[in-house]
């Protein structure tokens, strides 16, 4: 059962009305603004690959960094794919899935295979009740304690920063997204399929044009920045101290959204690079409302603001966080389970000191 009314950590009533009322008119896409994020995002793209190409016949030195480039600017064509998998990039069905799906080109990602993940991260999110499909693994301390070796060394293993940000994105975009999930409708299936074909047709053309070799290494760069940034992302929108984490019908939606998902304060050439994506305490308060028009949105109403921001330099902290406590509600780190194996020992005492 979806609770939509919450206290919010800033200590304000959540009015169900007064937030559907605001949210709502932010939700109405823009086609001039969405051609014209399109036109400022891709042509600077095409444009890196074009520059890489010329640059190959002078210096690898040249061709790294426009890859590095290429790398951010596909962050942002991720949000177009990502905005356009909610129906929000544009008013028109048709056009966000035609988008949708020649973004996913460029991203390594099948459009509605995608789509139907992240639905269930956007209703599930904040819910320890319903982890596991789109979203970071995440364990309680009690659940670590429990578990074998073998899987506490898998986990730790997971959480580990080089494999989470860097060998994670890699395995995640190549090679995970190439097979669809058992679960997954046969329209899923087909767009996993699909999208296999179209990104073999480019990687050939590409192939042909710069030489095997040069575009796979320049192609693993430019997914290995783009990913490593966006799995960071979406790791901070959700793994922060404070994070809300809830079981069952505690559960609430608004919660989830207000305190669940972070609001990453970054600097604005960032900011524009991530799409905006920063604001995600909105995005999942209202997926409906394009990456264009977060900003806005967030600035309408003392309820948004009153959620405190993690910055740049703050969000470096999120990467200590490993493991939720559920006494403490909070999420901690290795180190704390000392602290939660000396209270369990302590309880265990207890009884037999009574006894005495």
């Amino acid at each position: 059962m979806m609770n939509e009314g919450n206290t919010t950590s800033a200590g304000t009533r959540t009015d169900n009305a007064a937030w559907k009322e605001i949210v709502l008119k932010y939700q109405k896409p823009s086609t001039w603004r969405a051609l014209w994020q399109i036109i400022n995002t891709i042509v600077p793209y095409a444009a890196c690959w074009y520059l890489i190409h010329l640059s190959l016949a002078v210096s690898w030195w040249l061709v790294l960094p426009l890859a590095v480039l290429a790398g951010a600017l596909l962050v942002r064509v991720f949000i177009i794919f990502h905005d356009c998998g909610h129906g929000s990039f544009f008013q028109s069905r048709s056009a966000n899935d035609l988008v949708g799906f020649l973004a996913g080109i460029l991203t390594f990602t099948p459009y509605y295979h995608w789509r139907w993940e992240h639905a269930i991260h956007h209703s599930n999110a904040g819910d320890l009740d319903k982890r596991g499909t789109g979203d970071v693994w995440t364990m309680t301390v009690q659940e670590y304690l429990e578990s074998s070796r073998w899987k506490r060394f898998a986990y730790r293993l997971a959480r580990n920063p080089i494999i989470l940000f860097i060998i994670a994105p890699l395995f995640l975009f190549i090679l995970r997204q190439r097979f669809p999930s058992p679960k997954a409708s046969q329209r899923e299936r087909h767009s996993v399929y699909a999208m296999n074909a179209a990104i073999l047709a480019m990687a050939t053309a590409l192939s042909l044009v710069f030489g095997i070799k040069a575009y796979v290494v320049i192609q693993l760069t430019i997914m290995m920045v783009a990913g490593g940034a966006g799995v960071w992302m979406f790791y901070v929108q959700h793994q922060f101290e404070d994070v809300y984490w809830e079981r069952g019908e505690d559960w609430s939606f608004v919660a989830a959204a207000l305190e669940g998902s972070s609001f990453y304060k970054l600097p604005r050439v960032l900011q524009w690079f991530s799409g905006n994506i920063g604001f995600h305490h909105i995005h999942h308060l209202s997926p409906r409302i394009p990456n264009y028009n977060l900003e806005k949105c967030h600035q309408a109403d003392p309820l948004f603001q009153a959620v405190k921001p993690i910055t740049l330099v703050t969000s470096l902290r999120s990467i200590t966080f490993r493991l939720w406590d559920e006494n403490s509600r909070k999420l901690v780190g290795y180190g704390h389970l000392k602290k939660y194996r000396h209270q369990n020992r302590q309880k265990q005492r207890m009884p037999s000191r009574l006894s005495e």
